[in-house]
């Protein structure tokens, strides 16, 4: 027996092991797929549970921009220009439904909240642009954009878009989210919703809206600004055909339908101009101020729920407009402008940049384009007293005159209005009656470069040249930089920035920006004071602003300035500082009664907003001397002088010799804008004369 045994011959075939390693490798990746998958539905139901559980952001839609005045009072809101008219989704025409989901989002009802097929193709698009040129936004999508988010192409906020859809899609109903879209959606003309759009283009309900009307209305949120009828009629009737064509290619209509809703007569109503309903001009210039120098964005400005608290005194903005209209109303075609500064602060209490608002959004309160004239010439004598120590009776001969210049190459001959010479005249007299051959003697001895100089300290920015014709206001400023100016003459001496906006603050109450007054000493309080006393005897009788004296009640410093096409009154109590322009926009000249004009608004709307305020005599300063004088020879009063008035002067420059009885040689034209005798008048019965006037 050879004892020899059989081996296992299974043991050693090859084709049983290769199976079983294939079965052991399909196993593991059968239980890891299981695994992950188990894994990433979890984590999908978690994260939907997440999304759903979360509070979507709060609605920049539903936060106007809202500005206030003064006192707390709105005014209006921003984005809220028409009322939104909110639709139930039950009481909007099936045609607008069908259109508006026809050409924005055909898959709405279908998809959850993004379309995957739409991204593809956008992302397509844009990588062969190197840049976001298309979007695919569904209506989900528009509405969450519209909703939270800026407008801004950038692939960060297309994440936050799809984000905030999706968590919509979660916790809104397809109807909701439809109807939201419909009640938010930009139409143009600061229209949103399509309640607010079908009464504007259409003036009827968005329940009875035919298909025509609604695929004309579902084409111009695509771009309100190319496809608003009240834009191109064309190109919104091209935009129809084509809401109708995709209509019939997403099977809601027929081609028979189409054609005869592309035929239908559609009636637009006239877009309405709707006057703004308080201080439109004002409400430019808080925007622009925002915008250009706060660092406030457009939309955030518009729709970011800011709340703005503005200078304005709503009092003060109604009587400007009223006045301004009433002056107005017998000249159709004169155009006005009005800026009311509190010089205490620096606050701009009014502001009138025209007579209609809805024919014309040009401001001309803050154009550099009108020339102001004799209202120039106190910054002329502001410098002339402090540079070269004038003084109240300084005198000059008022005659025909020729001033040399430029090293005697140029000559200047100024004339009087009217060609009306007053001779021998002191400075009292040369500002009550306006005289400009006093004005541009006075520049030429200070120095045309020193009045600039003041002119820059007092905020007047406007371009200057050192001429003489710069004493009669011969360059363009704007009636915010007389208002200004005149302001720190109120102020005594100190000029507080033009301030529109105390505070700006977001729409859950953190503040945004908070002014911090910028205060400036100018000028010594006397040499203001100085001047004012001396503008005051513009409303005397005699001077160029005497026809409205008896409509001021209380002490008013100012000063007339008329040139060929602009007429002015600047002028200012101790609380308020008003500059007044009358005028034509371009290429036509003021008649003799439209340049009278500017002063009765001025005097009008000074009394009417202080009308609650006591009459209060501007302070005297240290530094100040009253004395009696002679207007003739501009000596101290005694006995021999009859018609004395009480002057006053910078401590140091007042006259030291007394009259001797004998008048000067040549005419005084002071007796003329108050002739009455002030013998022996006291400092008490001045007084009373301005308590009582």
């Amino acid at each position: 027996m050879s004892g020899k045994r059989k081996r296992n011959s299974s043991s050693s075939d090859p084709s049983g092991d290769a199976g079983l390693r294939r079965y052991r490798r399909f196993k593991r990746i059968a239980s890891l797929s299981f695994t992950g998958l188990t894994a990433l539905t979890a984590a999908l139901i978690v994260a939907l549970l997440f999304l759903r559980s979360q509070p979507l952001p709060v609605s920049k839609i539903a936060a106007y921009t809202q500005m206030y005045d003064m006192h707390g009072e709105p005014i209006e809101a921003y984005g809220s220009a028409r009322t939104r008219d909110f639709v139930p989704l039950k009481d909007i025409s099936p045609n607008l439904i069908q259109a508006t989901l026809a050409i924005e989002d055909r898959k709405f009802y279908d998809h959850p909240g993004f379309d995957v097929e739409g991204i593809a193709r956008a992302a397509l698009v844009n990588l062969q642009h190197m840049a976001k040129v298309q979007g695919a936004g569904t209506i989900t999508q528009q509405l969450a954009r519209n909703l939270y988010l800026t407008h801004e192409r950038t692939w960060s906020r297309k994440l936050k878009e799809t984000y905030y859809a999706v968590q919509m899609e979660l916790q809104l109903s397809k109807d909701q989210i439809l109807e939201q879209y419909l009640n938010q959606i930009y139409y143009g003309h600061s229209t949103y919703g399509i309640g607010s759009a079908a009464k504007l283009f259409l003036g009827k309900d968005a329940s009875s809206l035919t298909l025509a009307e609604s695929a004309l209305l579902a084409g111009i949120p695509k771009g309100p600004r190319y496809y608003s009828p009240y834009y191109d009629m064309d190109k919104a009737f091209e935009r129809q055909k084509t809401v109708l064509r995709t209509m019939v290619e997403a099977g809601y209509i027929t081609q028979r339908q189409a054609d005869e809703a592309a035929r239908e007569k559609i009636t637009i109503l006239p877009l309405e101009k709707k006057e703004s309903s308080a201080a439109p001009y004002f409400h430019d210039y808080v925007r622009n101020v925002a915008i250009d120098q706060l660092g406030i964005t457009e939309e955030q400005f518009e729709k970011g729920g800011l709340r703005i608290y503005t200078t304005l005194d709503l009092k003060a903005q109604r009587i400007a407009e009223e006045v301004v209209r009433t002056q107005l109303a017998d000249y159709p075609e004169l155009q006005a402008a009005l800026v009311a500064i509190d010089p205490r602060t620096g606050y701009v209490k009014a502001m009138v940049g025209g007579r209609s608002y809805a024919e014309t959004q040009f401001n001309r309160a803050l154009s550099s384009a009108r020339q102001p004239g004799s209202a120039f010439k106190p910054i002329v004598y502001l410098t002339a007293l402090k540079e070269k120590g004038y003084t109240p009776v300084t005198r000059y001969k008022s005659e025909p005159t020729t001033f040399t210049y430029d090293s005697g190459r140029q000559t200047y001959t100024p004339s009087n209005f009217n060609d009306k010479y007053f001779d021998w005249i002191d400075m009292r007299t040369a500002i009550a009656k306006s005289d400009n051959i006093f004005a541009v003697h006075t520049i030429m001895d200070v120095g045309p470069e020193k009045v600039i100089e003041m002119a820059r300290r007092m905020g007047i920015r406007s371009p200057m040249k050192p001429v003489p014709s710069l004493a009669l206001g011969t360059f363009a400023v704007s009636p915010l930089e007389m208002a200004a100016a005149y302001s720190i003459l109120a102020n005594q001496g100190i000029r507080n920035e033009p301030t529109a906006i105390i505070r700006i603050e977001d729409y859950r109450g953190r503040i945004l920006y908070e002014s911090q007054p910028q205060q400036e000493a100018v000028i010594e309080p006397q040499y203001t004071y100085v001047l004012t006393q001396l503008m005051e005897s513009v409303f005397d009788q005699g001077g160029t602003g005497s026809r409205v004296a008896n409509v001021l009640k209380r002490p008013v410093a100012g000063k007339t300035g008329t040139t060929d096409a602009d007429a002015w009154m600047v002028g200012f109590t101790p609380e308020l500082a008003t500059a007044v322009w009358v005028g034509y926009d371009k290429g036509r000249n003021v008649s003799a009664a439209e340049s009278h004009l500017a002063a009765p608004i001025f005097a009008e709307f000074t009394e009417r907003t202080l009308e609650s305020v006591p009459p209060k005599l501007f302070d005297m300063p240290d530094g100040v001397s009253a004395v009696y004088i002679d207007p003739a020879s501009g000596k101290l009063a005694n006995d021999s002088c009859p018609n004395s008035r009480m002057e006053v002067f910078i401590a140091g420059t007042e006259p030291t010799e007394y009259c001797t009885g004998q008048s000067a040689p040549a005419h005084d034209g002071a007796a003329d804008y108050d002739s009455k005798p002030k013998q022996n008048r006291s400092w008490w019965e001045d007084l009373k004369r301005w308590w009582t006037s």
